[in-house]
């Protein structure tokens, strides 16, 4: 990609989400790490890079910087796994496992009756193939770098708690 990251808009932004990038920014600088997401406004890229030691930095590189981006490689299932959850608040649930079954259960029954395309996937729910729901299932358990689908399917999950009135765990 030469030249005109900030021409290219959020569709074409999105294939290089989630991979393994060289971005060539300013006057001979280079940034490499795993792009998480682009700012749909500024174009600006948010790469991470996950340390042998367990860490993991953050670089944000300014989209009107941008003059050439290049894929890397491709994530295996744990890099894209560790993409996903990087930003994921810990939490504490006093809920059994039993209770999570059952909230898990009825959130995917809640999705498909609003005609949301929904998976188990484990002790996970995947909607659209871009968001996942951990336990125990409330709108907070929610991750995707789609803001548009996150807000809408938080929006649903709060009208399900709403009605449920059951929301017992809390933040760590």
């Amino acid at each position: 990609m030469p030249g005109d990251w900030h021409l290219l808009g959020p569709l074409e932004w999105t294939r290089y989400v989630n991979k393994e990038v060289k971005v060539t920014a300013g006057k001979d600088v280079e940034r490499c790490g795993w792009l998480l997401t682009v700012d749909p406004v500024s174009a600006s890229l948010v790469l991470l890079d996950f340390k042998a030691d367990g860490q993991t930095s953050v670089d944000l590189v300014m989209g009107h910087a941008v003059k050439e981006v290049q894929v890397l490689q491709e994530p295996d299932e744990k890099t894209l796994n560790r993409l996903q959850t990087s930003f994921v608040p810990v939490r504490s649930c006093s809920l059994d496992s039993e209770e999570l079954r059952r909230r898990r259960a009825s959130l995917k029954d809640w999705l498909q009756k609003n005609l949301i395309p929904v998976e188990e996937e484990g002790e996970e729910l995947k909607v659209a193939g871009v968001l996942l729901i951990r336990a125990p299932y409330t709108p907070d358990d929610c991750c995707s770098s789609n803001q548009i689908i996150l807000d809408r399917i938080q929006k649903l999950i709060h009208n399900l708690d709403s009605q449920n009135s059951t929301d017992q765990c809390g933040t760590d």
